[in-house]
């Protein structure tokens, strides 16, 4: 990789941590992560993305307070959130491998990044639904989807209206296109 490349890579990680503290503490919390994601995959290509999302995984995962309410470490990771901060990478791989499709196209950009969050979804309610059957007393697939999905469908399609939007004022992508 180029020097230009690393330093989008590490710019896009701290924009992730940045976005990540910016939270409204919950039991899965809100964030502005999923922003970050979508705005630096349209924005720098997804592949950027991904390689940002593993920077940040690894600076989370040795201790460096990058998650939401400033925390870090294995715990984070293994914890309720954990599937879900995973499913951001899968999220960047499956704009990745949809790059092709949506290259410059707001509203190709837009499903793809639908398809993304949907995948980020499933990732982190099967990590928490994992988490919960360890208890004494699980939690039901409904219960878990009115707690960790359904508050955040809206704001996140808000998100990546925003994102797209950033996107076309920054003239990345073009008017043609929407």
């Amino acid at each position: 990789m180029k020097t230009k490349d690393l330093t989008i890579c590490a710019f896009s990680a701290a924009i992730i941590a940045l976005c990540a503290w910016i939270s409204i503490p919950m039991g899965i919390p809100f964030t502005l992560q999923t922003f970050a994601i979508f705005f630096i995959c349209g924005a720098f290509g997804a592949k950027h993305g991904s390689i940002a999302m593993v920077i940040y995984l690894l600076l989370g995962s040795i201790g460096f307070p990058v998650f939401s309410n400033f925390r870090g470490g294995l715990s984070v990771l293994f914890g309720v959130t954990g599937g879900y901060i995973f499913g951001f990478l899968i999220s960047t791989w499956v704009l990745w491998g949809l790059q092709h499709w949506w290259k410059e196209n707001t509203i190709r950009y837009f499903i793809s990044c639908c398809i993304a969050l949907f995948v980020c979804y499933l990732c982190g309610t099967l990590w928490f639904l994992f988490l919960s059957m360890q208890s004494a007393q699980p939690l039901t697939i409904s219960a878990i989807l009115m707690m960790c999905v359904l508050p955040f469908i809206l704001p996140d399609l808000f998100k990546i209206w925003i994102a797209i939007l950033l996107l076309y004022r920054l003239k990345i992508f073009k008017k043609k296109n929407t």
